[in-house]
């Protein structure tokens, strides 16, 4: 499987040389080739995109830095396909990963098999604002999550982000839009969902995952779709707000943070409970200047995993809740400065209930946009009961 695949996208790059010699290719950052049919029934923009870091870390300890550790890693690789079929009301999307952390995840219940597959969704238009959405993407979860890991304003998402996102399922979501005023922006979105995250092969094991999301756009659209974009790169003319709030329910879910995490067994066969999860963000952006914010909260009806007998079987839902604010200003020159302040904080009956707080301060220069970057962070962790954490990072993305 991996080697037909690496054969694939040898075949499509040696394609895309190929057409791009004959017809130009696209500009950069614009995709590695754009493909129209002769009839105009169809298109497909192919982009790819790497980055590359490095990470060193220490623990600390009477103020002094102790076990130092680095790492060099591609830490995502991606070819990314889009387009519309037969009609430009029907449109999709195919990402695959092929770094390492991108395939890490398989499992009896992915077929064994590397997850390649981040995105294979296909969304309809069918009757005015309201579009259909069926196949394999992220759910309406917390704003940081939705962004894309190519947009981001920091090196990576903040722990509220790893410890409570629902990240992607296989199912429908129904999407829809109206204003209320000239530029008072009203979407909803609803999820139906597996429930248990994405390449899963192994059939429906809980329950079925319900989301529910709505957002607020009082002042208009932001520029380029902005407020799923780190950092105000488009310079926002006039304020920009968006507000939203989400509400996602896994029935009889299976794993320890709602979609993610690991499965709960038991003596016949899996644990079950149902897992909630809120989210509450925000995203504002005026003249360069950036602001988010994001509450995030999860709860379990028990969730404390058990076997047929009563007794528990050492495995727990992750249940808490997370506070990530995050503010930067981009320069003229396209440098841009930034900081991020995250609070988590787990339940205290749980194993591992220390709270963390975690401070980043990061720098961007922005070369071509999110297109082609350098980012850097220093990175504070304070772990109650335990040692804290000091993180450097450098990081180079280019996207074709």
């Amino acid at each position: 499987m991996k080697i037909n695949l690496i054969c694939l996208l040898a075949l499509l790059c040696n394609s895309c040389y190929i057409v791009g010699q004959e017809t130009g290719a696209p500009s950069f950052g614009k995709g590695l080739l754009n493909l129209v049919g002769k009839d105009s029934s169809w298109t497909m923009k192919v982009g790819a995109r790497m980055q590359i870091q490095a990470v060193a870390d220490w623990n600390t300890k009477n103020t002094s830095l102790v076990d130092p550790q680095q790492n060099f890693l591609v830490r995502r690789a991606r070819f990314k396909f889009d387009g519309f079929a037969y009609t430009p009301k029907l449109t999709y999307k195919l990402e695959l990963g092929v770094s390492n952390r991108d395939l890490s995840g398989a499992s009896e219940f992915t077929g064994n098999a590397p997850r390649y597959i981040f995105d294979a969704v296909v969304k309809w238009n069918f009757y005015k604002n309201f579009v259909l959405w069926f196949g394999q993407a992220k759910l309406p979860g917390n704003i940081e999550r939705v962004i894309s890991s190519g947009n981001l304003q920091q090196v990576d998402r903040s722990l509220l982000n790893s410890n409570f996102n629902i990240d992607r399922d296989i199912g429908f979501q129904l999407r829809h839009k109206f204003n209320i005023s000239e530029n008072f922006i009203v979407r909803e979105i609803f999820a139906v969902s597996q429930g248990e995250g994405r390449n899963i092969t192994s059939g429906n094991l809980g329950g079925h995952q319900y989301t529910t999301r709505i957002e607020l756009l009082p002042f208009g659209k932001f520029l380029k779709k902005g407020d799923y974009v780190g950092g105000d790169l488009q310079r926002e003319k006039k304020p920009r707000l968006m507000l939203a709030a989400t509400y996602d329910n896994n029935k009889n879910a299976v794993k320890t943070r709602s979609n993610q995490g690991s499965y709960m067994f038991n003596d016949i066969g899996f644990y079950t409970t149902d897992i909630s999860t809120i989210f509450i963000d925000a995203m504002f952006k005026y003249n360069g200047f950036s602001f988010m914010g994001e509450y995030s909260n999860r709860t379990a009806d028990d969730p404390f995993a058990k076997n047929s007998d009563g007794s528990l079987t050492g495995d727990e839902v992750q249940i808490g809740e997370g506070l990530n604010l995050q503010t930067g200003y981009l320069f003229r020159n396209n440098w841009e400065v930034s900081a991020r302040y995250t609070n988590i904080g787990f339940d205290e009956e749980l194993n591992d209930s220390n709270s963390r707080t975690q401070y980043t301060l990061g720098l961007s220069k922005y070369v071509a946009g999110h297109k082609l970057k350098v980012q850097t962070d220093l990175s504070y962790l304070t772990v109650e009961t335990a040692q804290n954490n000091l993180m450097y990072r450098l990081q180079l993305e280019v996207h074709f």
